[in-house]
């Protein structure tokens, strides 16, 4: 009787690579598209038109020419415009973060009922149209209206008031979101070692929030400097910023090498802004 013969089960075939292909290369895909589609919105609305008009004001007979910055600057009107855009700027930067930081305090850092609700009203006015803003500030202080007799229609101050009005909430959110996460217990010790209320604030609390702060002065200060809408209802040609000075020069004057200019030095405003925001929030 012979012995019976022992045989290896079969190896288990190995799975199929196919579907992991297919969910690698659908995933690939996707992030193509989530990045293809961002960039050509913004090349086709943002970067094509500013290229169209640089090079419009800058290239002459297909050569460049850049005499324009020459012929700008030698205008009275223009440092007139840029020393109103940095004026206007500074000043409702400076307002909106003295008041934003109580602010930032009351809705961040104490309890009480309703808080809620009015952080989502703080943030109202940063998300209404410019038109609709500019509009109600004027209708407000216009002769005959209910604050009239200040007499502000037509003046800086009341663009600053509207600017001040806009970027309020972006001060109280920025700031706020930071010191809503600070750890009290440093503050707490500088008071049982003696500090004022005060001084544990200006030694504790206050160099801990300044990166939150100075990020979000640069950030007011770029809307402030940018805004268009709000100054041109607010202010008309007599207080007009760089912004403004852009949608005359080009529909009015039809001096496309001024617009191309003041473009340039927006850009430049622009991007030392963003700049200054980067590092604060590093």
């Amino acid at each position: 009787m012979s012995a019976p013969t022992l045989t290896r089960p079969a190896a288990p075939a190995p799975p199929s690579r196919a579907p992991v292909r297919g969910r690698r290369g659908g995933l690939a895909w996707f992030w193509v598209v989530a990045v293809v589609v961002p960039l050509a919105f913004l090349g086709l609305f943002f970067a094509w038109p500013v290229v169209a008009m640089i090079s419009r004001g800058f290239v002459v007979d297909g050569s460049l020419d850049l005499s324009g910055f020459a012929d700008v600057f030698s205008r009275p009107r223009t440092w007139r415009i840029v020393g109103l855009t940095i004026l206007q700027a500074t000043v409702a930067t400076t307002i909106a973060v003295l008041l934003g930081i109580p602010g930032a305090y009351v809705l961040y850092r104490r309890r009480w009922r309703g808080r809620a609700f009015v952080r989502a009203l703080v943030t109202v006015p940063f998300v209404l149209p410019t038109v609709v803003v500019g509009v109600a500030f004027r209708s407000l202080l216009v002769s005959g209206g209910p604050l009239g007799f200040l007499h502000l229609d037509g003046t800086l101050v009341a663009i600053i008031a509207a600017l001040v009005f806009f970027d309020y909430a972006v001060v109280v959110r920025g700031v706020g979101g930071m010191w809503e996460r600070l750890d009290p217990r440093a503050e707490q010790a500088a008071r049982a070692l003696g500090a004022s209320p005060w001084r544990a604030f200006r030694t504790v609390t206050l160099p801990a929030l300044t990166p939150a702060i100075a990020s979000s002065a640069s950030l007011v200060f770029l809307f402030c400097a940018t805004a268009f809408g709000t100054v041109l209802i607010l202010g008309g040609l007599q207080f007009g910023t760089i912004e403004t000075e852009i949608w005359v020069q080009t529909t009015q004057f039809l001096d496309l090498r001024a617009a191309a200019v003041l473009s340039v030095v927006q850009l430049v405003i622009v991007g030392v802004a963003l700049t200054l925001a980067g590092r604060a929030r590093a």
